[in-house]
């Protein structure tokens, strides 16, 4: 009997969207070059107990900063059409287009977990007796990104969202 490495296993570390937020990679709108969407020095701390607190826009390239105290907040929606951050609306900086929709990511955190899931051909789940929240982010993840058949092409799609992401 052979047992399997941690690189071929996966176990779903039970994360949710909300564990991703705390950091939030995006396009400035400025000069279409990496911004980051953090909570506002008042609000910071624990992403699920500031969902709603104020968030800030910041581009450390042409000096943008915006603050937002909206207390909507509008998650993307499935993978037709490119993602924005739930704060400002502005596209994430980690995505990319494949032939079965958009593959996005919110911050390094959130594509490492989506790289480990989809290389990984043995992937567990929590048990179902288990109480805590049970559609974690990789329950929720398209169809098309669990089929193992789509293995390589979303590995080469994380691998060139990485390489664009270490060029800029």
């Amino acid at each position: 009997m052979t047992t399997l490495s941690a690189a071929h296993r996966f176990r779903d570390p039970r994360s949710t969207k909300y564990d991703f937020i705390g950091s939030i990679l995006v396009r400035c709108p400025n000069c279409a070059k990496v911004a980051h969407v953090v909570p506002s020095p008042a609000g910071a701390g624990d992403a699920r107990a500031t969902l709603f607190a104020p968030r800030r826009l910041v581009c450390r390239n042409c000096g943008l900063s915006r603050v937002s105290t909206a207390s909507r907040v509008s998650f993307s929606r499935g993978t037709a059409q490119p993602a924005t951050d739930p704060y400002f609306g502005t596209p994430l900086w980690l995505q990319r287009e494949t032939r079965h929709g958009w593959l996005w990511a919110y911050n390094l955190d959130h594509l490492d977990l989506l790289q480990r899931f989809v290389q990984a051909p043995l992937r567990e789940r929590a048990p179902w007796y288990d109480t805590r929240q049970k559609m974690t982010l990789v329950a929720r993840l398209p169809l098309w990104i669990k089929r193992a058949r789509n293995r390589d092409e979303i590995l080469r799609a994380i691998s060139r969202i990485c390489t664009s992401h270490a060029q800029r």
